[in-house]
Order: structure tokens, then sequence, then C-alpha cells
């Protein structure tokens, strides 16, 4: 398949570096210093699954040089979507689809109403990495793990054979039976435990281990699980305790890349996590007291590296 990963940073090009291992025709739009490593040197990719580099690699900041492919792996932060739905138009063809993996459940109908609903899948991943410099990815945890399908659940040929060409290149991936299911389920993960631990400033091992944090988490979950049904999503109960099995899974050290942003002063995904709950649930009349707490205990340190007000450290 001819594949562009749009945004091709920790995430991205960990996924991207190994659709390239198994012989797949990638590109890579990337920026800045990253960009330019990938050019000069390949990718470098440190892993706990095992450690490996691709070179060379076509990689651009330019989507015209590539043109249109069958799908673009979308790897942007979940508030830079709409903005890349249409920065991403020269890769977009008439058979062109389209698979959001950022955190959120939000990304796909912006991306319908950008592109069409025809270039759009539903999609989510699974991985802890980081960028620890220009073309080096660390993979620290999780096995790496995509779902996408259609957003009406039809039988997917085009999904199908990305599904096989990420099983080729060695990472788990699934067409789930209902992909708003699992997109939620994964937002109720992701949401709860960046937010938890943006707020504590503790990793896995510390949120996990403590009776108060985390029992914040579980909380956190379950306001995540009743504003989904509260919006006609059937995600199960058991949610939560596979959830908190997840995190009991992660590594001692493990921190989502929103709680990373925050504490290094950059602009993160707070209004589309934490801040997406609060939303979402008062537009479906579910109440969210954890995640309105952390929202607006976050909310002045996000204003603050977004420029839009300051104050001292």
């Amino acid at each position: 398949m001819r594949i562009a990963v749009f945004g091709a940073g920790a995430v991205g090009s960990y996924f991207g570096g190994r659709l390239i291992q198994a012989g797949e025709e990638v590109a890579l739009i990337a920026r800045g210093e990253h960009l330019q490593a990938l050019r000069d040197c390949g990718l470098r990719v440190d892993s706990v699954a095992g450690d490996f580099a691709v070179r060379p690699v076509l990689a651009t900041d330019d989507p015209a040089q590539v043109g249109a492919v069958d799908a673009v792996l979308l790897g942007v932060k979940a508030w830079q979507v709409t903005e890349a739905a249409e920065a991403m138009r020269p890769l977009v063809g008439p058979e062109t689809f389209v698979v959001p993996l950022q955190n959120g459940v939000e990304a796909p109908d912006q991306l319908a109403a950008a592109l069409g609903a025809e270039h759009v899948l539903g999609g989510l991943c699974k991985i802890i990495s980081s960028r620890v410099g220009p073309g080096h990815i660390r993979h620290a945890g999780m096995v790496p793990y995509v779902a996408m399908g259609e957003l009406d659940n039809r039988p997917s040929e085009r999904a199908e054979r990305l599904r096989r060409a990420f099983e080729r290149a060695g990472v788990t991936a699934e067409i789930p039976p209902d992909i708003r299911v699992a997109m939620w389920e994964k937002f109720l993960f992701i949401a709860s435990f960046s937010g938890v631990g943006a707020v504590t400033r503790a990793p896995a091992g510390v949120m996990r281990s403590l009776p108060g944090t985390r029992h914040m988490l579980e909380q956190a979950m379950g306001e995540v699980l009743a504003v989904a049904h509260a919006r006609g999503i059937a995600v199960p109960e058991e949610a939560i305790s596979r959830t908190m099995a997840l995190i009991d899974g992660l590594p001692p050290g493990g921190t989502a890349s929103m709680q990373r942003d925050i504490i290094a002063g950059r602009p993160s995904e707070l209004e589309t996590q934490n801040g997406a709950v609060v939303r979402l649930g008062q537009e479906a009349g579910a109440a969210t007291p954890v995640h309105t707490f952390i929202y607006h205990s976050l909310l002045p340190s996000e204003l603050q590296a977004r420029g839009q007000i300051d104050f001292p450290a």
C-alpha cells in the first residue's frame, strides 16, 4: 500500500517505521529538525520489543510532493486535526481513506466535515512512545496496537487491507465490531490516566498504588462511561476493570503525552481530553465532577503554555 503518515512524531514515526520495515511504500510528513534527521540519517527506534532502524526514508514537509495515497495515518495532536485536514488535501485522491490515531473521540467527525465522510474511518492506537531527539523515537511500553473501521461498522475491504499491512509489520491490529465503542473505551483510559497524571505529576506506578489516586482514576473512568452511555455509545461496564488492569500492567514510570506536555509547559491535549469529557457531558446531561476539577485545575497552565495568559511559575 501507499501510505502517508501525516504528523510523524513519536507515535506516527513508530508505526510508519514498522510499515516501512515490512515493505510498504510509506511517506513520513514531518517538520523541523526531526524532518532533517529523517532525511539525513533515517529513523531510529529504541523499543522494549527490540530496537530497529530504517534508512533511507521518504520524508517531507510538503504533502504535494507525495500526492494521492491509498491511506493516510493521522498522527498530529488532537487539537491540530482541523488544521491538518486542510493541509493533507494533496494526499487525498478519490479512493484515499484517512485513519485518525489521536487521543479523543472527535477527530473522525472533524475530518469528515473537512474531507467528506467517504474518506474517513474511525481509528485509535495504543503505545507509550516519545521523541528523544531528531529522528530518534523511544517505545517505552504497551504492546503497539492499532484499530480501525468504517464509522457505520460495515465490512470494509480497505480497512482489511490496512489491517493486513500492520499485521505484516508485526503490529497488533484489528477491526472492532464497533469502532466508536472502541474509541470511547480508549478515551476512557487516556482522558482519565492523562488527567490524573497531569494533576498529580505522578507516573503510573504511583497513581495505581496509592488508594486515593487509584480511586480517583476509577471515578474519572466512571464519568467517561456515563457520558458515553448518555450519548448512545454502548461502552461495556467492564471497560473500567479492563482499563485498571491495563494500568496495572504499565511500566511503573509510564506517563501520558498530555501529562508530559503540561509538566514541560507545552501546549497539550487538555481541551480534547478532559475538556471534551466536560463539554460532551454537559451536552448530554451527564455529570463529570472529577474531570471538571482536573480541567479547571490544569487550564491556567494550558493557557499560559499557549501564550494567552501569563503568571509566575
